[in-house]
């Protein structure tokens, strides 16, 4: 179990610590000299004999040190409030209880700390302070104990609570990815860099592989200690000390606010949408993009607050939100963080983790609303993912799910329902319903493409994509795609997409020019003319002809052999038969006998010739010409 302090400065806790423990801590110079806590301290101890040991950390109560208070405050067990008897309930007191709420720390005791200064009937009026304190929260009705660190008397009671609580805590699930906060670094002689923190999740062990800080910096485990005590592995729920080791790692490289995280754990994000609470003691409203000061772990990270359900938060109130972070943040789903004004003078609220990958477009939509109402009041993936497939057009990433809920992949169940669709970005998640659905989008476009431009055979792949205009990345849309063409729903001619029933009519327009241009092509026999000789004979706009002829080529009826020189379909297949009956007396094709059967110049021969190359009917030799075994056209009736 861990236990960690709570309450105004000078009110007793680092001296209840000792009396409790017997330890007088590892308080800093300036913090004898100036007679209060300034960092963290942290103790061990049994609280009685053969009980395993508590973990202790004791926080500073000043004001100015909030931020080491929260550092410590995070991934306690049970939280000991410590007002004095005298002063009663003061500013740090609300503060840090507001903070420990916030967080979602289970348990809570309450010590009265310096009885022996003053009257009983102040010890009654303080217990009642307290407990009109606590009246409103999750820590109501917590027991409440009168003693005096000086003294003795009351620690033992204090003491057997603590034993009991240590046996009612449950232990932390060792599932999923092991998360460490670092609260220390420093160097030990003979041993290298030493890393201190609770561990929030999962497990590690002697020679495990971490990865450390913003960067994610690969470092291995030497040494590990666990509650004080040399152990072969550690998880969730104890204070852990590392000894860490990687090439050119020294101590200036890692600071308070750091992760050592499982490697596939590792996922920097500057975008966290949240479930956002605004203490109800603040004088007035949150409004929209406010700056911030964000507390998860142990970092402290500055942020703007988009408002997702309005332009502003009354006191009190909860609203999801999205924090647009300055510096890399590590969360997962259900962390819980507090928010602090932009000078850190004040706690302002907190909230829960609920997407660590939050989306830049889209944040305030319909359904993605739906989708943080589901993760707000879920704990697990398998929960979560009905209302975040139902409410997703584009699919969902498996990495952001493993790193969102701190789940492998391996460890997932999930409903027949779900399909993973692989891309050449990786895998995606989707319904069945939601793919069927995205084909039928794209054949139905693709139809009413074939009824807007019943010339062309069909578009190409990244236009049709323009066209459909679906939600989708582009390798989701090419696997989409794929699928469509291998199950024969679309039909693939060079790089046009068409349906199979589809054909395309030439236009009125277009075939009375065909009608002219046809004699023209045929009469130029080997050598036909260029496309400006054909415009210029028919009194015709050069685009005009142009755009016709390479319609004509998709639909086969003409080849275009170079840029602006076609040949009609049976010129091309006289051609090929020429070549084939050289090739059976020789092989290997000569340019210059190829040349001398048709009867043209070199120059246009060697065009033709590369264009068969093209078209696979021949491979090239150098300056010959072989014609392959397997080509379609030497196969086809009448070759």
């Amino acid at each position: 179990m861990i236990v960690g302090t709570a309450g105004h400065i000078d009110h007793g806790k680092t001296s209840l610590l000792e009396a409790l423990t017997g330890q007088a801590g590892d308080h800093r110079r300036e913090e004898r000299e100036r007679g209060m806590t300034i960092d963290l301290g942290y103790r061990y101890a049994s609280l009685e004999s053969g009980a395993p040991l508590t973990g202790f950390i004791d926080v500073p109560g000043h004001e100015r040190f909030i931020h080491n208070m929260l550092a410590g405050a995070q991934g306690i067990d049970l939280v000991l409030l410590v007002v004095a008897a005298d002063d009663g309930v003061m500013p740090q007191t609300r503060e840090h209880l507001a903070i420990v709420e916030l967080l979602g720390i289970p348990r809570a005791l309450v010590a009265i700390s310096k009885c022996d200064r003053v009257e009983p009937q102040r010890i009654k009026e303080v217990q009642a302070q307290v407990g009109v304190l606590l009246a409103a929260g999750p820590y109501a009705g917590a027991a409440q104990f009168a003693l005096s660190s000086m003294t003795g008397e009351g620690v033992d009671a204090l003491r057997l609570a603590l034993l009991k609580a240590q046996g009612e805590v449950c232990e932390r699930g060792r599932r999923g990815g092991f998360r460490l906060a670092i609260d220390r670094a420093f160097a030990v002689a003979g041993a290298g860099i030493v890393v201190t923190g609770t561990a929030l999740a999962g497990q590690v062990q002697l020679g495990d592989t971490l990865a450390l800080g913003k960067a994610g910096k690969p470092v291995r485990v030497r040494g590990l200690h666990a509650q004080n005590q040399a152990v072969s592995e550690a998880w969730a729920g104890q204070r852990v000390a590392l000894n860490i080791s990687a090439e050119r790692l020294a101590l200036e490289h890692v600071h308070r606010g750091d992760w050592l995280l499982a490697e596939w754990l590792y996922g920097p994000t500057q975008r966290v949408d949240i479930e956002m609470r605004l203490l109800p003691g603040e004088i007035r409203s949150f409004t929209h993009f406010s700056p911030v000061h964000v507390h998860l772990g142990t970092q402290d990270v500055t942020a703007r607050v988009a408002l997702l359900q309005g332009e502003q938060l009354l006191p009190g109130g909860r609203m999801f939100a999205q924090l647009q972070l300055n510096a890399p943040l590590q969360a997962v789903h259900g962390d819980r963080l507090v928010l602090r004004d932009h000078s850190a003078q004040r706690t302002l609220g907190g909230g829960k983790v609920l997407d660590p990958f939050a989306p830049a477009r889209q944040r305030r939509s319909d359904a993605r609303l739906a989708q943080l109402r589901a993760l707000a009041c879920v704990d697990s993936l398998e929960q979560a993912l009905p209302a975040l497939l139902a409410n997703d057009e584009a699919g969902l990433d498996p990495q952001h799910l493993e790193r969102q809920f701190n789940r492998l992949r391996s460890s997932w169940k999930l409903p027949p329902e779900v399909q993973v669709i692989a891309t050449r970005q990786g895998p995606l998640l989707f319904t069945q319903l939601r793919w069927q659905s995205l084909k039928r989008a794209v054949l139905e476009q693709l139809a009413l493409f074939h009824e807007q431009e019943p010339d062309q055979l069909g578009p190409d792949r990244d236009r049709l994509r323009r066209f459909v205009a679906l939600p989708l990345e582009r390798p989701t849309f090419i696997s989409l795609l794929d699928e469509l063409l291998a199950g024969g729903a679309i039909i693939g001619n060079g790089p046009w997409l068409h349906l199979p029933e589809h054909q395309v009519r030439l236009s009125d327009t277009d075939t009375l020019l065909w009608q002219r241009l046809q004699p023209l092509l045929e009469q130029g026999q080997f050598d036909p003319p260029w496309v400006r000789d054909l415009a210029k004979a028919l009194a015709v706009d050069e685009p005009e002809v142009r755009m016709l002829l390479r319609k004509l080529a998709r639909l086969g009826q003409v080849h275009q052999v170079v840029r602006d020189l076609f040949y009609p379909e049976a010129t091309i297949r006289q051609m090929a038969s020429m070549l084939l009956q050289l090739a059976s007396d020789d092989p290997v094709v000569q340019v210059t006998a190829f040349r001398d059967v048709l009867g043209i110049g070199r120059k246009r021969s060697i065009q033709v010739l590369e264009y068969f190359d093209r078209i696979g009917l021949t491979r090239r030799l150098g300056d010959r010409r072989q014609v392959r075994a397997d080509n379609a056209l030497a196969q086809s009736p009448g070759h």
